[in-house]
């Protein structure tokens, strides 16, 4: 999306402030408001994009690695789920809203591409922009001067520069997730993938990814089996929790261990998220002592022999 945009000017006097002031105040009620909305739209980016993405199964770690049917198939499932997190019917267009008939339009680029079935109807705009994590949803009536004289191939246009203005902005560069794959490097990524079982990799991802908090959805991901979280508890030494105590590193639970992240100075996080950590410190190792885990010395040689037996 575009670095600077103008102020809206979508007020009481403009022409098309009626409905759009009305779509908007429809919307917001259905979210519960602005900040639910502005949270509950970002994780759906998320998860729209991440699924599509297939990190687990296809070693992929961001959108330009796409091809270009599944970065459309982004935009279709947006739309879906976009209507179902409101609660809105399907219509004419993509949706109906108080009576009018709306586009949903999505990118991941600076622009959108309007059809001609719906110039001078409402549109429901949505962006992504993946290389700064900002999102967002905005209305607009795209009247037929609002767009550019040029089209592409299928008579679509987009928004000239001007008519940027003359969108109702409900999220407007929100921050949203990054992708987590994103974030770690490509030979760490390698690392966790190529261990041969469920529980050697999740045990891989808490040794490669620490101090940072891992949704349980990255843990699916990763276990592939479906009693997954079986493979984050102790199971009589064989569990990852188990063989990250043997090298040295605790695996906590947002929902469990808050006291001892307190204690610890980590960063509160999810109540759904986990975060592995290696104390440096005689003191966070008494501490960790004091909350009655046993931790092992850090990996060596003899130790991979006994974990190889575990994994």
């Amino acid at each position: 999306m575009k670095r600077h945009l103008p102020p809206s000017r979508v007020a009481p006097g403009h022409p098309d402030y009626p409905v759009l002031a009305e779509l908007a105040e429809d919307i917001l009620a259905r979210a519960n408001g602005a900040a639910q909305l502005a949270n509950k739209f970002a994780m759906l980016l998320r998860d729209c994009i991440d699924d599509v993405i297939m990190t687990p199964k296809t070693g992929r770690r961001g959108y330009d690695e796409l091809e270009k049917t599944e970065k459309t198939y982004i935009g279709t499932r947006v739309e879906i789920e976009l209507r179902a997190l409101l609660r809105l019917p399907k219509g004419r267009l993509d949706t109906v809203i108080r009576g009018h008939d709306v586009d949903i339009k999505h990118t991941m680029g600076s622009n959108w591409m309007i059809p001609t079935e719906a110039v001078d109807a409402p549109c429901l705009l949505v962006a992504a922009d993946e290389t700064r994590a900002r999102c967002y949803l905005g209305l607009v009536v795209a009247r037929a001067d609002h767009l550019t004289h040029g089209q592409n191939k299928d008579a679509k246009r987009s928004l000239n520069a001007d008519s940027f203005a003359d969108i109702l902005w409900l999220v407007c560069a929100a921050p949203y997730p990054r992708n987590f794959w994103a974030t770690v490097p490509g030979d760490a990524v390698e690392r966790i993938f190529s261990a041969p079982t469920g529980n050697a990799r999740v045990v891989t991802l808490f040794q490669e990814v620490q101090r940072r908090p891992i949704d349980r959805s990255v843990v699916e991901a990763v276990a592939r089996q479906r009693d997954f979280m079986r493979r984050i508890r102790a199971d009589k030494g064989r569990g990852a929790r188990d063989i990250l105590a043997a090298r040295g590193i605790v695996l906590l639970s947002g929902q469990y261990d808050a006291a001892l992240m307190a204690a610890l100075r980590l960063p509160q996080i999810d109540r759904s998220a986990f975060m592995s950590f290696r104390p440096g410190s005689p003191t966070d190792r008494a501490v960790i002592a004091q909350a009655g885990w046993t931790l092992g010395a850090d990996h060596t040689p003899e130790q991979s022999s006994i974990d190889r037996k575990l994994l």
